[in-house]
């Protein structure tokens, strides 16, 4: 009974002993067996692994892809033109002795912060070597490459890797909108002057040719009714000289009363003429203008 009460807590210690002794490794992690604060295992695989119960101790990293939100960053391009940047990183802890090494017991936070100062310091860099229109432009991988770049370089010493950088906004700041609105506003504004000016121009140039083929058809109209014009004359004088030598008498007897209607026509009812005039030797006549057998006796 007494040596059972001995041998008991000392298999239970030894049984504790050896579980605290006892530690796994996941597939999603990295872990480090530390004695005293200083690195005495790496175990990256996963499995079994052991360390010295109540000296040593386990540290977990996960191994996985992370990400990391910057805060928005006021960026100055080459021309000026002040723009907002919005980005996030992915990325990994490679080196899990390098890692411990820079961080300490500040962990991922602590790496955090300091990776955000390298991504805010490789964005204002490469950003501020371009133009704010190929930050703007869809196409802009190349830009978000070169960042990625740099600041894996950077990152390096705190034993990361960055796998990849987006730029999630770029705008501009809230006190430039106003003023870039009415700069965009006045250039729609010139060009849409511009447009009209050239409509106008175009408007002009197409009165001018219309008002030009105008009088060409008119001048060509009015030569067409002088040409018919005199056409006409030429045939009514035809008809005229071949009535004229049918018939003299008559001929003249009908210029006469055309002549009478032309000067009696409207108000002209006096006339002031001599009696024995041949104006009137129609009207004297009884026979047309040919002197009656007793006139001839006469």
């Amino acid at each position: 009974m007494g040596r059972s009460a001995i041998i008991l807590p000392i298999v239970v210690i030894v049984l504790v002993a050896i579980l605290s002794s006892i530690f796994v490794v996941d597939e999603r992690e990295k872990a480090l067996v530390l004695q005293f604060g200083q690195i005495r295992d790496v175990k990256e695989n996963p499995g079994l692994g052991f360390k010295v119960p109540l000296i040593q101790e386990v540290v977990r990293y996960d191994d996985r892809i992370l990400s990391i939100d910057t805060s928005p960053l006021e960026v100055t391009p080459l021309d000026d033109r002040r723009l907002v940047v919005d980005a996030f990183a992915r990325y990994r802890i490679e080196d899990v002795v390098r890692f411990r090494q820079a961080v300490g017991v500040g962990g991922v936070r602590s790496a955090e912060t300091r990776l955000e100062q390298i991504l805010n310091a490789m964005t204002r860099e490469i950003l501020g070597s371009v133009t704010s229109d190929d930050i703007l432009s869809a196409d802009r991988a190349a830009l978000m490459e070169r960042i990625r770049s740099g600041a894996s370089r950077e990152s390096e010493n705190l034993g990361l890797e960055i796998v990849d950088v987006r730029l999630k906004r770029t705008d501009l700041p809230e006190q430039n909108l106003e003023a870039t609105f009415a700069r965009m506003r006045a250039e729609r504004e010139r060009e849409a002057a511009d447009e009209i000016a050239r409509g106008k121009e175009a408007a002009t140039r197409i009165r001018a040719q219309a008002d030009r083929t105008k009088v060409e058809l008119v001048s060509e109209a009015e030569k067409n009714a002088n040409i018919t014009r005199g056409e006409a004359d030429a045939r009514r004088n035809a008809v005229y000289a071949d009535a004229f030598g049918k018939d003299r008498e008559f001929f003249e007897f009908y210029r006469s009363l055309s002549a009478y209607e032309k000067a009696l026509a409207g108000s002209n009812s006096s006339m002031v003429m001599s009696p024995d005039s041949e104006f009137f030797k129609y009207l004297k006549s009884e026979h047309g203008g040919r002197p009656s057998s007793g006139e001839v006796g006469q």
